[in-house]
């Protein structure tokens, strides 16, 4: 019989050491750091306390995803009712900006609507948007995050657009409909807030409330 048999052996008879617990403090293994010999029972009790320890860790990083995702509820909970509260239809995009600088600290943030109502004509929101604009919202499937690479909507934000180093635009639109009514647009002057790796499933949430609370000032 050769190692080979032995740990076949032992594999096929896992209660081996059940039946046999005199040999757990007389067979002795390398200590995995520091090379001296330790009992199976000891090597044994180390792999529990190092897998203890790696759940622990899984444990704590799952407590703190779940506390920031409640943090983003609370905060996206308190935009969305500041929505629902504002009656004046004019002001609504104007609150809708205001109220998500506010609540995620965003530093620079703009809203652009085409295709309203005749009577929110000449209002800040409502200005002329170039027809590449348009055409980028429209065949956009998730909003964008990443590097301000010279895009339009910048100037939107900032009357200086290169201090606007990292952006997210946010598509607006009914539904499933491909044609959109406007666009959504978050910047800030640090390169690295919206990254193109990042994912996009919390804003698009913000994008698809925002569609649902404008899209009753699009022209019919």
């Amino acid at each position: 019989m050769d190692a080979q048999d032995v740990a076949r052996y032992l594999e096929a008879h896992p209660d081996f050491f059940a039946t046999h617990p005199q040999l757990l403090d007389r067979l002795t293994v390398p200590h995995p750091h520091n090379g001296q010999a330790i009992s199976l029972l000891e090597r044994q009790a180390l792999v529990l306390r190092e897998r203890i320890r790696g759940l622990e860790a899984k444990l704590a990083e799952l407590i703190r995803h779940g506390q920031e995702n409640d943090a983003i509820f609370e905060k996206l909970t308190r935009w969305t009712r500041a929505l629902l509260a504002q009656e004046d239809e004019a002001a609504l995009p104007t609150t809708l900006v205001a109220e998500l600088q506010a609540a995620f600290s965003v530093p620079h943030c703009a809203l652009r609507l085409w295709s309203v109502r005749p009577q929110f004509s000449g209002l800040p929101w409502t200005q002329p948007v170039a027809a590449d604009v348009v055409r980028l919202a429209d065949s956009m499937t998730a909003p964008y995050c990443g590097s301000n690479v010279g895009f339009d909507v910048a100037a939107w934000m900032s009357d200086d657009p290169a201090a606007v180093k990292s952006l997210a635009m946010l598509p607006l639109r009914v539904g499933a409909q491909r044609q959109t009514f406007g666009m959504l647009v978050l910047g800030s002057p640090d390169k690295d807030r919206f990254q193109i790796t990042m994912g996009t499933a919390f804003l698009q949430r913000i994008g698809e409330l925002a569609s649902a609370a404008l899209a009753r000032l699009r022209a019919q």
